[in-house]
């Protein structure tokens, strides 16, 4: 397998999809050496089978708004790969979904899962259904709208969807309402439920906590601590905020946080009165640049991310895709950056990717730093599946045992020199060889 080959026919075959062509290459970069060295791979063609989804879903989704009037949107879903159980991944409701974009997330979602050790093939949806201004009625009844037509191609065993950007608990709940009506049954087909429904404990803080777990393990590579360290994070939503809360009960100084308009610095870290409120904020809706009015030594910059206007010993990106770029990276690198570790799913480019490699400094990709997230829902379907409900204290000593297990993963499989771990080879390496044996022992499928 040569990957400039393998890559240029994804792009004859797939073009104008740039988030998955960007994916794919990191993947197959990083395997290429071990892959080859398994000739039996390429006899059955694995790549090719490996690289393109099992199936993919396409259907419009209408809806009324509170004004009767017929409202329009795509719905989608990526069932990219089950040789290690049924697919699992999120539900992505953003006005910038499209195909490129869901499947990347579905290819990087199959080697997260598989990181995790526990039995979960990988899969994404979403919908470019904007939830930002829309009534809970509009919303309930675009959920319900999506999953009359999604319901027949998920269960408890086939495909278990979950939250992602724009589905919360809210979201979720109206699916699973609408799931358990038109399948008559009630099983765990979703995570990220309410507690009151078959909901795990610790799910929404699982993600930003997990990361932080898997941040203490590289730091402690190299004798290092959280606790008082400057911490830059973008981001406002569910990932960026529980890793902030960790991050700052470990003893860290949280230095920014941001949403889609601007960011909010705070060069010796936010308070805990200042994270409380953004916090608050947030819940509700709120919006950044008000952070100021309340408090005004804080300051807000308008469409800027955090990388170039504040230094730090340690960036988490956790808001988005490619919102890391080169420029960045030399901005982190020359401010001190020793550390980053990735909230979000593919947050730097491939440019601020090999800054970080080169600099050799501790750089951990999305698909093992925020496994957590994936992780504490596979704990979730497990409750589901024995009708228990385990402690918070549990399903956080399981979340902390999981982010160790995939950092010793991705040292045996990284490292470098006896100072240097290639997180990223070590992560898609390490993910790969489970899928691909699993796939190799099913035969052609």
């Amino acid at each position: 397998m040569k990957t400039a080959e393998v890559m240029a026919d994804l792009k004859k075959r797939f073009p104008n999809e740039p988030e998955y062509h960007q994916a794919v290459e990191e993947v197959l970069t990083s395997i290429e050496e071990v892959y080859n060295r398994n000739p039996q791979y390429e006899e059955y063609n694995l790549i090719e089978r490996l690289c393109i989804p099992d199936r993919i879903f396409a259907f419009r989704v209408s809806w009324l708004d509170d004004h009767g009037k017929v409202r329009n949107n795509m719905g989608y879903r990526i069932q990219h790969n089950n040789a290690i159980g049924p697919y699992k991944g999120g539900i992505r409701f953003h006005s910038s979904v499209n195909l490129s974009i869901l499947k990347f997330l579905a290819f990087e979602q199959t080697f997260k899962n598989s990181l995790t050790t526990l039995a979960m093939g990988g899969a994404k949806g979403g919908s470019d259904f904007q939830p930002r201004g829309k009534s809970d009625k509009e919303i309930m009844r675009f959920c319900q709208a999506f999953i009359s037509e999604l319901w027949r191609q998920i269960g408890p065993d086939t495909d278990v969807p979950a939250g992602d950007i724009g589905v919360g608990a809210r979201e979720v709940g109206y699916m699973f309402g609408y799931y358990k009506k038109m399948a008559q049954e009630f099983t765990g087909t979703f995570t990220g439920k309410g507690m009151t429904f078959g909901g795990s404990l610790m799910r929404p803080e699982a993600t930003g906590y997990g990361n932080c777990y898997f941040l203490e393990c590289m730091l402690k590579t190299r004798g290092e601590k959280i606790e008082g360290k400057k911490v830059a994070i973008s981001g406002a939503g569910n990932v960026a905020l529980y890793t902030a809360q960790k991050i700052m009960a470990l003893g860290g100084k949280v230095v920014s946080l941001s949403d889609s308009g601007g960011t909010v610095i705070a060069p010796e870290g936010f308070s805990q009165e200042q994270f409380d409120y953004i916090f608050e904020l947030k819940s509700y809706g709120g919006r950044m640049y008000e952070v100021p009015e309340q408090f005004p030594e804080l300051k807000y910059y308008p469409g800027e991310r955090p990388w170039k206007l504040v230094k730090c010993d340690i960036a988490m990106p956790s808001a988005t895709q490619n919102e890391l770029d080169g420029s960045d990276a030399e901005a982190l690198l020359a401010g001190g950056c020793f550390a980053v570790s990735e909230g979000a799913n593919m947050p730097s480019t491939p440019e601020a990717v090999k800054k970080f490699i080169d600099a050799k400094i501790l750089y951990a990709p999305g698909k093992a730093a925020n496994a957590g997230g994936v992780a504490t829902s596979g704990l979730e379907m497990a409750q589901n599946s024995q009708k228990l409900s385990w402690t918070a204290e549990e399903v956080d000593n399981k979340l902390r045992g999981i982010m160790e297990n995939i950092h010793a993963k991705c040292v045996e499989y990284g490292r470098v020199s006896p100072d240097f771990v290639n997180y990223v080879k070590g992560a898609n390496i390490a993910g790969f060889m489970k899928v691909a044996n699993a796939m190799m022992a099913q035969g052609v499928l």
